[in-house]
């Protein structure tokens, strides 16, 4: 080929060369938030786990926090009617301490939420301002309760609600706000699960009520870790209480937490989310930090996450 047609060949090639590169870095997976893209599993998880019910893998790729499920427990722990699921790990190493039955799965409830808050926090500014439309008025369950319909709140606040609260309606908010629509939302969340091998991860909803957010413990933990590495969840998790400025009567909103461990003044005491229907039971992520570890536990359907969850985590800490 000579000189010539090389040169009209390649001023013809290079612009679609640039489409293609264009297309391919906003092509899924990833769907990067328009503020900082979350991590993704850039490769297929191994498969493994101690459970035959739902072989979950250790999550090794790239990117995404893993988390051992080989290995022996650091302590052993008999407790009056355990949880049909749970588990114990060091947050920042994935160390796992204690299991019972990780990768079984089962519903999660209002566990939904920590994706729910992941995904806004990557898509979304502190100070952006959410619309209240007439889906987050139709919520069941739990919920802030007082959203100005048509008026615009912060989505700071709206997390907050989510988080502290439980906010079935801050969800739908937020979901609606981030992708248009909740259908929308859980199909992003659906393929997040995915992109990050959440394999026994499944979700129906932003708020986690109906029986078809499925998770397990295993999948739980990883998304803890992903949750607690975002200093915008990490803030809000931590408290107890909250009240900000919002368009309503009185002019302010007041928020009150349900995490057991800190009604119980439980020492180090930093988070996550708790949840609850009839089908999922009482369902509990809790962290503590004390000096310079940070340990979570995960119970999924637990009689008692406010006995369950202190008892594992002192054995935790005391083990080392």
């Amino acid at each position: 080929m000579t000189d010539r047609r090389l040169t009209v060949v390649l001023l013809v090639l290079a612009p679609l060369a640039v489409g293609g590169a264009a297309l391919l870095s906003f092509a899924w997976p990833g769907e990067p938030g328009r503020y900082g893209p979350l991590p993704l599993l850039t490769e297929p998880a191994a498969l493994g786990g101690d459970s035959a019910e739902a072989a979950v893998a250790t999550t090794s790729a790239p990117g995404v926090p893993a988390l051992d499920l080989d290995g022996v427990d650091a302590f052993a722990l008999a407790l009056a009617r355990p949880p049909r699921a749970g588990l114990v790990f060091d947050v920042d190493s994935g160390e796992v301490l204690w299991r019972r039955a990780p990768t079984r799965a089962l519903p999660i409830a209002s566990l939904t939420k920590i994706m729910t808050a992941l995904l806004v926090v990557s898509d979304t500014r502190p100070r952006e301002r959410v619309r209240i439309t007439p889906a987050a008025l139709r919520y069941e369950g739990s919920g802030v309760g007082v959203l100005p319909r048509g008026r615009r709140v912060r989505v700071e606040t709206l997390l907050n609600g989510l988080l502290i609260v439980s906010g079935n309606d801050a969800a739908i908010a937020l979901a609606v706000h981030v992708a248009g629509s909740e259908r929308r939302f859980v199909r992003r969340m659906n393929a997040r699960a995915q992109a990050w091998g959440l394999t026994c991860t499944r979700f129906a909803s932003s708020h986690g009520l109906e029986d078809g957010n499925r998770s397990c413990a295993r999948d739980v933990a990883v998304l803890t870790r992903l949750a607690m590495a975002r200093t915008r969840i990490r803030r809000i998790a931590a408290r107890e209480y909250a009240d900000f400025r919002f368009p309503i009567k009185g002019g302010r909103l007041y928020l009150t937490g349900h995490n057991p461990l800190q009604r119980l003044d439980y020492r180090g005491a930093v988070g996550l989310k708790t949840g609850y229907t009839d089908a999922a039971g009482r369902c509990f992520v809790g962290v503590a930090r004390r000096g310079r570890r940070t340990l979570a536990v995960v119970l999924l359907d637990s009689r008692d996450p406010a006995k369950h969850a202190p008892r594992l985590l002192d054995a935790a800490f005391a083990a080392g």
